[in-house]
């Protein structure tokens, strides 16, 4: 009678430990557009609940008027970035019975973003300070339809530059916030 329970008692601990211990998806990949911001992103998962995402971003930057001699213009600007997430709640959400499809869950990450300081303008001798920034982060991403997300991110850290003004090497460095909503699209 033991040899039939045992078995029996050892398969219902395993389901059930699966079911306390969802895991991310293994890849996922996307592009997303926000108000500041278009970018193509891959997310790796390292561990059950903590993955590696990578983006290629490009920014925005539009000028006019006035205080620029009547004059206006606009500018491309990229950035790659590498953030860790750690997905705290995904744990909650599956015991609620709430949507986990491609990491769609809080998250707390720490961006580490590169910015080469390239500009593609309409105007000619745009440059931009190389820049790095490290931003902890808090976020989370939901998920609609069927492969469409939107993402919220916030967070504040501190970035470092190197610039040349009037012709001196000059490095620069202070405060960075990231504030940051995206709808998206995950082949």
């Amino acid at each position: 009678m033991i040899k039939r329970i045992l078995p029996v008692c050892f398969l219902l601990m395993v389901s059930f430990a699966q079911a306390q211990s969802p895991i991310l998806k293994k890849n996922v990949t996307g592009v997303q557009i926000g108000l500041f911001e278009l970018d193509a992103y891959h997310e790796i998962r390292i561990a059950n609940k903590a993955s590696l995402r990578t983006d290629v971003l490009l920014f925005p930057a539009i000028w006019g008027g006035e205080l620029y001699d009547n004059q206006s213009g606009f500018a491309l600007y990229p950035a790659f970035t590498l953030t860790p997430k750690y997905y705290y709640n995904i744990n909650r959400r599956v015991k609620k019975d709430k949507n986990i499809k491609n990491n769609a869950a809080n998250y707390l990450g720490l961006q580490i973003r590169y910015m080469p300081g390239w500009v593609f303008s309409n105007h000619k001798n745009m440059n931009l300070p190389d820049q790095i920034n490290f931003i902890p982060t808090y976020g989370f991403r939901r998920n609609f339809l069927n492969n469409f997300n939107y993402e919220f991110k916030t967070g504040f850290g501190y970035g470092f530059g190197r610039s040349e003004i009037f012709g001196v090497d000059m490095n620069v460095s202070g405060p960075v916030f990231d504030l940051t909503f995206k709808v998206g699209y995950d082949f």
